[in-house]
């Protein structure tokens, strides 16, 4: 995946091994593990890579997609296995990292102060340091078989269908509000 800001160019991998040239900054925690997901990063301004970095976390596997890491100017904010990472653009240099599932984050979405993070045992609300404000669990995990049309960011809210396609709707502060809101 390739995403751009004013003045770099960023693109985003998913890895096999945690494998260093020494020329990239690593980002492993749990040692105790072998990385279940690995991504790997570049940036660079249009020309020459100025700035590699791999994270890597041993949680539950996920892939780069479109909604996997949000961008701006100055941070990379990436999913990773069970983690959320936080890197400055362009050196990426780790901001803050959190575990804020305990098994997967499938996505992230930038709200306003902050990120809501759809994982699969628990949506979670991340202020802009990384800390966790609320999580909310549902009767199963937040995913359908299809695995797709399941989760959704909107103005003020989020709707998510657990496994049992059961709906559920929450505000940004973190309160069901599925009886009071058509679905």
């Amino acid at each position: 995946m390739e995403c751009n800001n004013s003045q770099f160019k960023i693109e985003i991998t998913s890895e096999d091994t945690l494998v260093s040239t020494g020329n990239e900054l690593i980002y492993f925690f749990d040692t105790e593990y072998k990385p279940s997901s690995i991504v790997k990063i570049f940036v660079s301004d249009g020309n020459n890579t100025s700035h590699c970095a791999m994270i890597a976390a041993s949680g539950g596997g996920t892939t780069v997609h479109s909604t996997s890491f949000v961008a701006n100017e100055t941070e990379l904010v990436v999913c990773c296995s069970d983690t959320v990472f936080s890197l400055s653009i362009p050196d990426l240099k780790l901001k803050w990292h959190t575990k804020a599932d305990e098994a997967t984050c499938f996505e992230i979405f930038k709200i306003q102060n902050g990120f809501i993070v759809h994982g699969e045992l628990s949506i979670s609300r991340l202020d802009e340091n990384g800390n966790i404000i609320w999580q909310n669990q549902g009767a199963d995990i937040f995913t359908t078989i299809e695995g797709t049309d399941n989760f959704t960011v909107a103005d003020g809210y989020i709707i998510a269908t657990d496994f049992g396609y059961r709906k559920y709707k929450f505000n940004f502060a973190g309160v069901d509000i599925s009886d009071t809101i058509e679905i």
